[in-house]
């Protein structure tokens, strides 16, 4: 039996981060789970202990550089050097950036970008001593692909893209022994869509095809055990995006403008005053536990050929190629129609 890691995972207590916790923690693995919802941290700990590891929960805002700083020195005390770090905790305003206040564009970008940049800093303060370790980061298609009502979130992955690009190169530059990639994610089936602020007159969706989170969480932990690549690529979408993005930027441009609003919501009428987590969490009180999944299961895939692709893309390379070229062709003909 292999020795227990120490895997430190932000934004755990729900969705894709809740989803990684629980995949290494039915590895055997010690998970410390940084979050600010109590009871989806509770409910974290609960399912870890469950699959056969040992939890720690550290109420946590990644947007505070200090709590972050003070949580991974709590992560080594109880469990030992930290072997992995997965960032992944974001928030995000569904709106038109016109209707996006200034202090709301700044929280999106504390969390959802600075959270990143702080995560990795504490991570590599305890992993250079021993130059060993990993740190993931959980991007997304639109870190690569923008799309409208998302301009807040888009920005704060597209940033992330250049920092991970930069610090990666100055690991190189001193031939170190850590290792940083990124996983880059499709639409995916989370309860972000029932606690993001919006101003959209409809309920808020992920857009199609949408993919369970535990795609993600064995993403992650294949790149976690293989994170000498770049990055890794999840999902039809994220491989279609990229593809359009490359092919026909300006046609892609006018596609989204003429769609992106529709498809970004169901049919469903809701109060653009509803509670939401971009300040405060919805997940701290008794009972409010809102797990891995959003509300879209019927509508979701449990399997991503993508991602079997990407896990194999060096034996695939020739085929991928041939792929690759196949996909732009129905992507041009598809946005041309």
């Amino acid at each position: 039996m292999s020795t227990p890691r120490t895997v430190v995972v932000t934004g755990a207590s729900a969705g894709t981060g809740r989803a990684v916790a629980r995949e290494f923690g039915a590895r055997g693995d010690n998970v410390v789970l940084l979050a600010r919802g109590r009871a989806g941290l509770d409910g974290a700990v609960a399912e870890i202990e469950r699959a056969g590891g040992r939890a720690l929960a550290i109420p946590t805002d990644v947007a505070d550089h200090e709590q972050v700083t003070r949580a991974a020195a709590t992560a080594e005390d109880v469990f030992g050097s930290i072997d992995i770090w997965i960032n992944v905790a974001f928030t995000s305003v569904f709106a038109p950036f016109s209707q996006i206040s200034a202090e709301e564009f700044r929280r999106v970008t504390e969390v959802s970008y600075l959270g990143y940049v702080y995560g990795t800093m504490a991570a590599l303060a305890h992993m250079k001593p021993r130059n060993a370790g990993t740190i993931v980061q959980v991007g997304s298609a639109l870190g690569a692909r923008a799309i409208p009502l998302q301009s807040a979130y888009c920005g704060a992955k597209h940033a992330i893209n250049g920092f991970t690009e930069s610090v990666r190169t100055e690991l190189l530059h001193d031939h170190s022994g850590i290792h940083i990639t990124v996983v880059q994610m499709p639409a995916l089936n989370t309860p972000q869509f029932s606690w993001v602020r919006s101003r959209l007159p409809r309920h808020p969706q992920p857009v199609p095809p949408i993919y369970q989170p535990e795609i993600a969480a064995r993403a992650v932990c294949f790149a976690a055990d293989h994170p000498r690549r770049k990055q890794y690529w999840v999902g039809a979408s994220t491989a279609a995006t990229i593809t359009g993005q490359k092919i026909v930027p300006a046609l892609l441009d006018r596609y989204l403008g003429r769609t992106g609003y529709a498809s970004q919501q169901t049919d469903e009428r809701v109060d653009t005053d509803r509670p939401d987590n971009l300040m405060h969490p919805l997940d701290a009180d008794p009972g409010t536990d809102h797990g891995a999944h959003g509300e879209f299961d019927s509508r979701s895939l449990g399997v991503s050929p993508q991602l079997w692709m990407s896990r194999h893309a060096r034996s695939l390379s020739v085929a991928a190629g041939a792929g690759a070229a196949l996909a732009a062709g129905a992507v041009v003909r598809r946005l041309a129609a």
